[in-house]
């Protein structure tokens, strides 16, 4: 019977839920962008829709790698790092090398549906590594949505107020913690750190 070393805690599993809801939140600035006046049902249906698959594709992403598991256990913590490394070096990239979006105030249901799978990739591989580390899944699902959900309805409101001033910066921090956490599972698994 395998014994698993690594444990989140309640503040790695919020880190990781923000670092997440960064895509989400830097969206839902740009369709803040697109109103002249804050619209609660914008902010609400970005909330919803980038809430929803945040959460919905960590579970995919979990029973897909416990499929696989006995056969990389070995490697599990490289997984995670890797995976989480990553994705916080592609949000990264992409916030300072990416090209400047079109905004788009659509909240049409094709719109939507490709922006909250566009934004929820990276559930999708955090979901894998949580499935090599030990994790209470359903309330980190809850946790990653519920925090999404938030950082959305408040992407809304400060794209409407203040332009795009921040949405880089809200990608490069969610990129960093990404990376902090999978450093951590890393040092922590190879005995370097423990908490």
């Amino acid at each position: 019977m395998r014994h698993k070393t690594n444990k989140m805690t309640f503040l790695e599993l919020l880190l990781i839920a923000i670092g997440l809801s960064m895509d989400a939140f830097s969206v839902s600035i740009c369709k803040g962008l697109t109103t002249k006046k804050f619209s609660w049902r914008m902010a609400l249906v970005c909330g919803l829709w980038f809430g929803l698959f945040q959460a919905l594709m960590p579970i995919i992403g979990y029973f897909l790698g416990a499929q696989f598991q006995e056969m990389i256990e070995a490697y599990d913590h490289w997984i995670a790092f890797g995976l989480l490394f990553l994705i916080g070096a592609n949000m990264i990239r992409e916030a300072v090398w990416g090209k400047e979006e079109q905004q788009d105030g659509s909240l049409g249901f094709k719109t939507m549906f490709l922006l909250a799978i566009a934004t929820s990739i990276d559930a999708l591989a955090v979901g894998v590594s949580f499935a090599c580390i030990q994790v209470k899944l359903w309330s980190s699902v809850l946790i990653i949505g519920v925090t999404t959900f938030l950082f959305s309805v408040l992407g809304v409101k400060v794209g409407n107020v203040f332009g795009s001033k921040y949405e880089k910066s809200a990608s490069i921090v969610g990129g960093i913690i990404l990376i902090l956490i999978g450093l951590k599972i890393l040092l922590e698994h190879l005995g370097i750190i423990a908490f």
